[in-house]
């Protein structure tokens, strides 16, 4: 990708297995979740699409009330394979929403999301990894998925900067939407 600033009208939100029973395992969540949500409410406020993947809903439950309520028009895809994009019809949905960069975001980061952001970055997409929007159980094993996807190709990024480069601009009706979230 390059350095670059991160366009909203190119981007889709890719929120990777934020579910009820993994969460309470991983490694500072609350902070996770916050900077999610930020993401989230951004992200409607700029009219960005959502798509939420769910690994193994009978054994970790669904994806987390609050990201549920704050994104009522987001697409859902459940799967099994630790890289959404091995699962059957992820890509196609993907590309049907016609958007190169990926804001991608969840857990864990060494399995799910480093698998996931792999296959991303060798499909042609951009990859931007919300570092501080995804976690693992172990701490250590995030920083690792970290390097491998820095190294890798993606952009690595964080909540906030995602969101003032979503905006572009101060003392605008969209500004002021956003600024209420970044508080």
């Amino acid at each position: 990708m390059g350095l670059t600033n991160i366009q909203a009208k190119d981007s889709l939100l890719l929120i990777i297995d934020i579910q009820e029973r993994l969460s309470p395992m991983i490694s500072d969540f609350q902070s996770l979740l916050k900077n999610t949500l930020k993401l989230a409410q951004a992200s409607c406020v700029h009219d960005i699409p959502t798509l939420i993947s769910e690994q193994y809903v009978q054994g970790l439950g669904e994806t987390d009330d609050k990201i549920k309520s704050v994104l009522p028009r987001a697409t859902y895809f459940s799967k099994v394979h630790f890289s959404a994009c091995e699962e059957a019809g992820f890509l196609d949905k993907l590309i049907s929403f016609n958007k190169k960069t990926i804001v991608v975001l969840g857990t864990e980061a060494h399995v799910c999301v480093l698998q996931t952001c792999i296959d991303l970055l060798k499909n042609g997409f951009e990859v931007v990894l919300v570092t501080d929007a995804i976690g693992s159980r172990n701490a250590e094993h995030k920083s690792i998925a970290i390097e491998q996807l820095k190294h890798g190709g993606a952009v690595i990024s964080c909540a906030e900067i995602i969101i003032f480069q979503w905006t572009k601009t101060a003392a605008t009706p969209t500004f002021k939407k956003i600024l209420p979230i970044i508080k």
